[in-house]
């Protein structure tokens, strides 16, 4: 019996390969991909090939040998690995077994962030350089924060999930703080959906309650938005979206649109991302539009042109 501790790849190569050489009629040669888990995911694909490249099907057996030869790797502990490479390559010679080698390796760029990673931090100090430019940012949070999961993720993947207060002397700027932060737990070098959500109002005109209401709109719309990772696209592509219908606790308003503003937020840690407008309207605004078109986005662009507001 094989010492687990020593297991190595040239065992494992050993060991799988009865198991590759049933391969498919048609087969030259294979190639298999085996992450480890990452932030509770794991994966492998791959399969067998013909000679023109083209996979040959074949039934899962050759998944689940392999998957436990990895796993004796992991067991065995001689050196780290997140990928295992398998290769098998037919013999020329009749009756002959084919080759096969196993290859680990440490591939730091799917390594998930960690729960203190710096680049959350540095996400933020970067939103709230932007707004500063625009007026006093409130010390607090204007809108509640959920608790983060192991891998440090809100519903919007980060740790970030809530809403800052920029006020100056026209208006009050509500913004969402956290779409933009690196996804927690994964290695992908995106900022976050690639967005931030805003809202202007006029604080003479809204009462501190008011104000407390539309931030935590903010907060769900900010939900929706990460749910849905192509808004940001969808909005640059159209102009304006009209996107969700609001609850009668805010009538007279009845539709939120969400559309382009041209500034955008640099400095975050895979570079910029575009600010989105978001812009309560009243059923009277579209009413009699035609909202036939993806996204409703000729009335959504009709209503905010009333309004003054570019798109």
């Amino acid at each position: 019996m094989t010492d687990m501790t020593a297991y190595s790849n040239a065992d494992a190569a050993r060991d799988l390969r009865p198991a590759l050489d049933k391969a498919p009629a048609g087969a030259v040669n294979g190639e298999w991909f085996y992450i480890t888990e990452q932030a509770g995911v794991s994966s492998q694909t791959g399969g067998y090939m013909s000679a023109d490249g083209s996979y040959v099907t074949a039934g899962d057996h050759t998944f689940q040998r392999a998957q436990k030869v990895v796993e004796k790797l992991e067991a065995s502990g001689i050196q780290p690995f997140n990928k295992v490479i398998v290769r098998w390559t037919k013999s020329k010679i009749p009756l002959m077994r084919g080759r096969v080698t196993v290859d680990t390796i440490f591939d730091e760029t799917i390594v998930p962030r960690g729960p203190q990673s710096p680049i959350y931090e540095a996400a933020a100090v970067a939103r709230r350089a932007f707004w500063k430019r625009y007026g006093d940012i409130s010390d607090g949070f204007i809108a509640e924060r959920n608790e983060a999961n192991v891998h440090n993720q809100t519903k919007w993947f980060g740790p970030h999930r809530r809403v800052l207060s920029i006020k100056n002397r026209a208006k009050l700027t509500l913004a969402t703080d956290g779409l933009s932060t690196p996804w927690a737990g994964v290695a992908d070098q995106e900022n976050g959906v690639e967005c931030e959500l805003f809202m202007a109002l006029d604080a003479s005109d809204n009462t501190s309650h008011q104000i407390n209401d539309w931030a935590h709109l903010l907060i769900r719309l900010g939900d929706l938005v990460a749910d849905g990772y192509q808004v940001a696209a969808d909005v640059e592509k159209y102009g304006a979206i009209l996107f969700c219908s609001l609850t009668n606790d805010y009538k007279p308003m009845s539709h939120i649109i969400l559309s382009r503003d041209g500034r955008q937020i640099d400095d975050l840690p895979f570079g910029s991302v575009p600010l989105i407008r978001v812009t309560p309207i009243a059923e009277a605004e579209i009413e009699h539009q035609d909202q036939s078109d993806e996204w409703a986005s000729n009335a959504a662009r009709r209503a905010l042109a009333r309004r003054g507001i570019e798109t």
